[in-house]
């Protein structure tokens, strides 16, 4: 095994194809053990724990959870862009992140790419839409001629919905969605094997995404392409994915077959998360029940975690305990049900959603929308102490904290101050008279 390991590290070229899972599937992309950490010392951040998952060829893998969770961070890792603290990332059984020969970093870069979250950031403005697709062409040389470049890039402008006469536009010229479909040509000219979508629906109007969802799709079936999909919004995740990875605060939790995983979704956090898809009918969205995850529920001071396969290829991250249960609901063969739906008519003392709108008129009340605490306020009662004070009392009096801190502290270092330059001059006094 060290030596299979040890050929991994030396490969500078990538293999026609990936190693076989026992189930005879081509394993594209393989993660394990990954460790993603920013900053160093006490300040580092470990944005990614541990995560293991493989993604096979000709699918489509989903990675979803809340913002911040780390999905992103695992995404611009498979493109070399954020370097791993520890663990490995494989293409074709090839090892890709850390120190890789040049050959190897053009090559995957060549068969990785990307298609970004907001259309507008990632786009040249001062670039022709021309020479944003033509890009990655000239930088491989993957055209024979002029008219051979020309001819690529206006077969896939068109592939993506739009017209050649666009090809002289810049940017700010389209909409939203004419951007991201620029961003899925820039992408597919390269004829990747693997494309990492990061949210490239969520900031585009509902009427616009499935047209990209489904220009997605068929790249996918033309192209064989494969796709980490990575998004916030089961809903859609759903009907797009074959597998579903769930990910919360960096560590991966559960990974299943989309059906799989919305029938039998074991983890706590997954199960939240189906809970809070929106319902078109508004009475059913009224008295939907909301499962909110709390991460105390789980003990495991002395049984510790692990990401464990239950059977039907479906994985879940817990200790033994939880595990033998999670085990027992799926051999059960009956379907959990995540969503609850309250029964109107049915008196009940206090919903949590109201709770909820008390404390937060409360947090409205207890700070007023003028009480900022602004360092002006901080700055005035330093230059004049006494006005400051006369400022905090009335601040105090209309429950303006924030503001009423602010005078105080400038006010009390206003008066420091003035007691150390009293202090000096009275000492230079002395000083003259002796």
């Amino acid at each position: 095994m060290s030596q299979e390991k040890a050929n991994e590290v030396r490969a500078s070229t990538l293999p026609a194809h990936g190693p076989l899972d026992e189930n005879g599937r081509e394993i594209l992309l393989s993660l394990k053990n990954v460790d993603i950490t920013f900053g160093k010392g006490d300040s580092a951040v470990r944005a990614v724990q541990d995560a293991s998952f493989d993604i096979y060829k000709g699918e489509t893998f989903s990675l979803v959870g809340e913002s911040g969770s780390g999905k992103t961070t695992v995404g611009r890792a498979v493109i070399r862009v954020n370097p791993l603290a520890a663990g490995e990332i494989l293409y074709k059984g090839v090892r890709i992140s850390g120190k890789i020969p040049r050959a190897l970093d053009r090559e995957v870069i060549r068969n990785i790419q990307m298609v970004f979250q907001d259309p507008a950031a990632s786009l040249n403005e001062r670039a022709t839409v021309d020479y944003i697709i033509s890009e990655g062409l000239y930088n491989f040389h993957l055209f024979e001629n002029e008219a051979d470049r020309v001819h690529k890039v206006e077969t896939m402008i068109e592939e993506v919905g739009l017209l050649p006469e666009h090809l002289t536009r810049y940017p700010h010229e389209f909409s939203g969605g004419q951007r991201q479909r620029i961003g899925i040509a820039r992408a597919m000219v390269m004829e990747p094997e693997l494309v990492v979508a990061d949210e490239p629906i969520s900031a585009l109007d509902v009427s616009i995404r499935a047209q990209v969802l489904n220009l997605m799709k068929k790249f996918q079936e033309e192209k064989q392409l494969t796709y980490l999909f990575i998004a916030h919004d089961l809903s859609v995740v759903r009907f797009i994915s074959d597998r579903i990875g769930v990910i919360y605060k960096g560590r991966i939790v559960e990974v299943a077959e989309a059906d799989e995983l919305f029938n039998f979704p074991l983890h706590p956090y997954t199960h939240s998360l189906i809970s809070a898809i929106p319902i078109p009918d508004p009475e059913l969205e009224k008295n939907k029940v909301l499962y909110t995850y709390d991460p105390s529920i789980h003990d495991y001071s002395e049984d510790k975690p692990e990401f464990v396969c239950i059977g039907h290829d479906h994985y879940v991250y817990g200790n033994k305990k939880e595990i033998e249960e999670y085990k027992a609901i799926r051999d059960a063969g009956v379907p959990v049900k995540p969503i609850t739906i309250r029964d109107p008519n049915t008196p009940e003392e206090k919903r949590e959603d109201d709770e909820f709108s008390a404390v937060a008129e409360a947090e409205i009340l207890a700070h007023p929308a003028r009480d900022t605490g602004s360092v002006w306020y901080r700055i005035f009662s330093f230059l004049l102490p006494i006005l400051g004070l006369i400022g905090a009392v009335l601040f105090r009096k209309h429950n303006h904290i924030r503001n009423y801190k602010a005078c105080k502290g400038g006010a009390i270092a206003g008066f420091i101050f003035l007691a150390v330059i009293l202090v000096i001059f009275v000492l230079l006094i002395v000083l003259a008279v002796i």
